[in-house]
Parts: structure tokens; C-alpha cells; sequence
């Protein structure tokens, strides 16, 4: 989901937070992405581990496998019944339509959702919709749900319901961060968002189980973002009466948020009327009040947990009796980086942005403090998901290169360059290894000096929507859905809410602008590839890592517990094996 998710603070024992809005702090232990656009917020390498866990004149979104090691196991056997407990951190929100965080993401997925979604094999599958038609022209979309398909208070789900939530979260007064980004090629979204109109225009009930959405040019990607929680359903009764609704919501989800009490749990309960096969397992409990992970594994408290690099090796040992339950899950489609506004000194001057680039040794970090847990990120796009351009060399370490551009940008003087500071999510706690390690090049390299600011999570997540910061670190971006916009136009476009550095370039704007309407598969790509060129060039960003191999314990006992490289509804197949 928007992937902004949190990355683990102690960088070496992490193992992957947002939803769509993919914002993740940058330490996550979370045995699964993320992607994000962001899990759960980490307060130290024990405090969280959890899991980030996608027609005529349209060209088809590209197209990606899921990894053979989607699934732990089949969720096709087992007696009903039991619970699967996790450790988890509290979500900044549990409104779909302000949802920009892998945190509060992974939680909505599974009590709210929408006309379309992500399967576990990462295609788009129908949800709430049971079937929709496509117009000639690529641009109306007709949408027909479920007869069976009910909010967890037993009210049929309606077309009307959608109407109404399409524009709740286009309303100004909702204030959502993500219904530009996910729900703005909609006609008469953008209207409502800027105060021109009070009702968007393309979106109507033909009766109460047919809807109808226009939008405002052929796109290949636009079913995939009716995954993302900002399209989900609300309850407009609920929504309208009770200030306080998201601390029990009435959704259309697999689960009911039965209890959520901040710092301590959220416990959601099977919904036994859910549209679709309910889920298995009774009751998921997520304990919010903190702890040591693999303690509380060992001590049978939790049933899964990330595993981080000062663990590893002991696990990997099969004399260890917990070697059984280790697992593997595949790297997840993220990237962590950190994030630069080039309208604030130092950072305005290209030069000086390539410099930082070019000083930092990624290779070195990621085999001597990373121990290979990560892969070093030259691009945005991640290996293996659609788009990924191989041959694209990026800004890889020439630290005498990186002191010619130094030399040569308006900050060479380091008696009057500004004050650099980056703010991270944390709480006073350690910033992680790769961090520091990249403050010291750039001090041993380049003689610049680099502040860091921990902010907490909600707030960082605040501040940094408003665009707020001069440099920004500590997270990740995960994919919402397989489609390479999800990356570069809503990360680089001008105009993007989520392109929280502030980057601008109308020649990079054209490009995505093009590919957004591209009927051919291949020119497309073939955009985005340049796009992403010329993004990398700019050092618009730094990135950092992509997600390596990802390793988490799991009891023997839980089955159906889906590895997947995107935050996606899972829960419902998760079952207990009888004894």
C-alpha cells in the first residue's frame, strides 16, 4: 500500500509500511515489506517485528509473478477456529481515507475494503465487485457488486455506498493525504479536492448494485488503484454521526475491529458474513505495548516474528530447536532512500545533491554492516517488479567525483553552507548502523557535516505530507500495486501530493504525463525507463537499499500465512494445523 513504511532503527536487524501511501520507516524488522510506501514504526531493533507485508484502447498493466515462496503453506486445510497473535505497533490511523502508512494499512485491509483487489499471487482479482465492463474508449468503467455483500452490521453494500465514499474522500474537509495520488483520475476528483465543485462528477449509481466511474483518459493502471484503502467503502451513517467511529467501524472486511486500546492490543474478530470465504481463524490479536520479539516467540506469546542479523546466524544452526520454524520470504518490492527538497539550500544545487550520491559506498555497506540482508538501490524501481530497467547504472561510489562536483557546487565552503539536518522517525533511539556509516562518508569523503532529527512516527508522517523538511530518512516506499507508476509518477511528478521532496522537472513530468495514456506495453516502459534515467541523474533522490531476502520465525502450527512483497489482505487464509 502506499508504502511509506518505517525501516527498523538499528538498519542490521531489520527485515521490513504504507499502504499506497507508502511510507515505512526505514528500520522495520517486519518479516514481509511494505512495502508503501511503510510498516509499523520501530522504537528500537525488539520493539515491533510484523509482516509489509497489486480492454480496448487500454493497454494491459504489466504484469508480474508472484514469488514461489508466496505462501508458507496451501489455506485449503484445517478445522476453523483458534488465534494468530503478532507483535505490532499503534497505526497513526484506521480511516481508509486518510491510510498512508504500511502500519495503519495492513490493519484496514483487513476490516474495510473496496470494489477491487490483489490476490495472493499479486493480480488484480474482484472484491466487493464481483465482475465490471470497460467502455470502447477506455475511459467508463461499470461496476457490479456482489449480492451477498454486506457491512459487518448486515446492511447490503450498495452503489449509492460507494458514491458517497468516493467523495467523503475526495471532500476538503476529509483532508486525505492519498485521494489526489489514488483516486484523482477520476473526473470531478480534482475539482472537489481544490474547492471547485462539492460532488465529483464521475461517479454514479445506475441502481443499487451497479456503479459507474469516468475517468479522465485511458489508463492502464486505474483498476489497480481501486485496491488502495482511499477507494474503499465507509458507512455513511456511521461516518456522519459518530465523531468517533474508526474505534469500531462498521466495514466490509474479512475481520471486525472487535477492541483497540492504544499501547496495548487491537483484537480483530472473523466476520462469519464476509462476501467472500471467511476467514479461517477466529481471532488475530496484535499486542501494541511493545517488548522484546524473539523472547516473547520463545516464550510462545507471539506466532511470527522478523528476524534481525544478530539472530540469524544462531537460527540458521540446526542444532537450534527454533532452526524448524525459520523461514524465507521473498524481497519485497521497496525501496528505502533518503529524500532531499531541492528548494532548500544546500540541496537546490544538483552538484551538490550528486556529490552526496556519489560519496557513499553502498557495496561496502551492504556486505560489511548489512551482512547481505540488503541489496544497494542505484534506481527507484525494484528487481523484479515491472519496469525495472537492468542496464540503468545510477550514481554508483567515485568519491574523487564525488569532491570535483563539491568543488564545483554553490557549497563548497563549508564555513558558509547551511546547516544540514535529516529527520527520521524515532524517539531518541539509535538512528541505524547504515545511517551512521553513511554520515561518516560523507564527513571522511566530501567534509560535510550531516545532523539527524528523530521525530515520532504519526507526527514525522504529519510534517512530512506538509512537506516540512529539508532532508528526510528513515523510510521506504512500497509498491501498492505492480505498475511502475506507483513509483515514479507518484514519487517525481510536480504536481503529486506524495512527492514530498519537491522535486521538479517539466521534462520528467512530460514523460510520466505520456506514459500515463500509453496504449503500448512497451513504449510505456520505455518512458518510464527514461523518466527514471533522468530522476537518478537529477539525485532527486538518495536511495539506499532494496529488500534483500527477508527471514522471519513462524510456529510450526500456522499455516496459510502468505509471504508477500506488498501489503494485501492475507489474514482470511491463515489457519491453525490441529494436533
Amino acid at each position: 500500500m502506499r508504502k511509506l513504511f518505517l525501516l527498523p532503527l538499528v538498519a542490521i536487524a531489520l527485515l521490513a509500511v504504507a499502504c499506497g501511501e507508502a511510507v515505512v520507516p526505514a528500520g522495520d524488522t517486519s518479516p514481509e515489506p511494505d512495502a508503501a510506501q511503510a510498516v509499523a514504526a520501530a522504537q528500537s531493533n525488539e520493539s515491533a517485528a510484523r509482516d509489509s507485508d497489486s480492454e480496448p484502447a487500454q493497454a494491459p498493466a504489466p504484469e508480474v509473478k508472484a514469488p514461489s515462496s508466496a505462501a508458507v503453506a496451501p489455506a485449503d486445510t484445517g478445522t476453523p477456529g483458534g488465534v494468530f497473535r503478532r507483535l505490532w505497533s499503534d497505526p497513526p490511523t484506521l480511516d481508509p481515507h486518510l491510510t498512508s502508512d504500511t502500519t495503519s494499512a495492513a490493519i484496514v485491509v483487513e476490516v474495510f475494503s473496496g470494489l477491487i483487489t490483489i490476490d495472493l499471487d499479486l493480480k488484480l482479482a474482484p472484491d466487493i465487485a464481483e465482475s465490471w465492463d470497460i467502455s470502447p474508449d477506455g475511459t467508463v468503467y461499470t461496476f457490479y457488486i456482489r449480492p451477498n455483500a454486506k457491512f459487518h452490521d448486515g446492511r447490503p453494500v450498495t452503489a449509492e455506498d460507494f458514491v458517497y465514499s468516493i467523495n467523503r474522500a475526495a471532500s476538503p474537509l476529509t483532508a486525505s493525504p492519498t485521494a489526489d495520488t489514488y483516486i484523482g483520475d477520476i473526473v470531478g476528483v480534482r475539482d472537489v479536492l481544490a474547492g471547485r465543485s462539492d460532488r465529483v462528477s464521475g461517479i454514479k449509481a445506475i441502481d443499487d448494485k451497479t456503479l459507474q466511474i469516468t475517468i479522465d483518459a485511458p489508463k492502464a493502471y486505474f483498476l489497480a488503484k481501486l485496491t488502495y484503502p482511499t477507494a474503499f467503502v465507509v458507512d455513511k451513517n456511521q461516518v456522519e454521526s459518530d465523531p468517533s467511529w474508526t474505534d469500531s467501524p462498521n466495514g466490509t472486511g474479512p475481520f471486525i475491529l472487535k477492541e483497540y486500546k492504544v499501547g496495548e492490543r487491537i483484537i480483530l474478530d472473523r466476520f462469519a458474513d464476509y462476501y467472500l470465504e471467511p476467514a479461517k481463524i477466529d481471532q488475530v490479536r496484535m499486542n501494541l505495548a511493545g517488548g522484546q520479539a524473539m523472547a516473547m516467540y520463545e516464550n510462545d506469546e507471539i506466532d511470527i516474528t522478523g528476524v534481525g542479523l544478530f539472530d540469524l546466524d544462531r537460527l540458521r544452526d540446526p542444532n537450534e530447536p527454533l532452526s524448524k520454524d525459520l523461514r524465507i520470504a521473498p524481497p519485497g518490492f521497496s525501496v528505502s532512500y533518503i529524500g532531499l527538497n531541492p528548494e532548500e539550500p544546500p540541496f537546490d544545487d544538483v552538484k551538490f545533491r550528486r556529490a552526496l550520491n556519489f560519496a557513499i559506498d553502498k557495496e561496502l555497506i551492504a556486505d560489511e554492516v548489512l551482512a547481505g540482508l540488503r541489496v544497494p538501490a542505484y534506481g527507484i524501481l525494484p528487481p523484479g517488479f515491472p519496469g525495472f530497467n537492468p542496464e540503468l547504472e545510477g550514481l554508483k561510489f567515485n568519491p574523487e567525483l564525488a569532491r570535483e562536483l563539491l568543488a564545483e557546487s554553490a557549497y563548497a565552503d563549508p564555513d558558509t553552507r547551511p546547516r544540514i539536518v535529516i529527520t527520521v522517525p524515532g524517539t531518541g533511539g539509535n538512528i541505524g548502523l547504515d545511517l551512521e556509516v553513511i554520515l561518516e562518508m560523507w564527513r571522511q569523503n566530501l567534509g560535510v557535516e550531516v545532523e539527524i532529527q528523530q521525530v515520532e512516527w504519526a507526527t514525522y508522517l504529519q510534517d512530512l505530507n506538509r512537506k516540512r523538511f529539508q532532508a528526510f530518512g528513515g523510510l521506504a516506499w512500497q509498491a501498492d500495486y505492480p505498475d511502475p507508476q506507483d513509483f515514479l509518477d507518484i514519487l517525481f511528478h510536480s504536481e503529486s501530493e506524495t512527492n514530498h521532496g519537491g522535486y521538479s522537472n517539466p521534462e520528467v513530468d512530460r514523460l510520466l504525463e505520456q506514459a500515463r495514456v500509453e496504449i503500448d506495453t512497451g513504449k510505456r516502459i520505455k518512458l518510464y525507463h527514461e523518466a527514471e534515467r533522468m530522476i537518478v541523474e537529477d539525485a532527486a533522490w538518495v536511495p539506499l537499499w532494496y529488500t534483500g531476502e527477508r527471514h522471519l520465525l513462524l510456529k510450526p502450527y500456522i499455516k496459510g500465512y502468505a509471504l508477500t512483497p506488498m501489503t494485501i489482505p492475507k489474514l482470511r487464509h491463515v489457519y491453525i494445523e490441529d494436533n
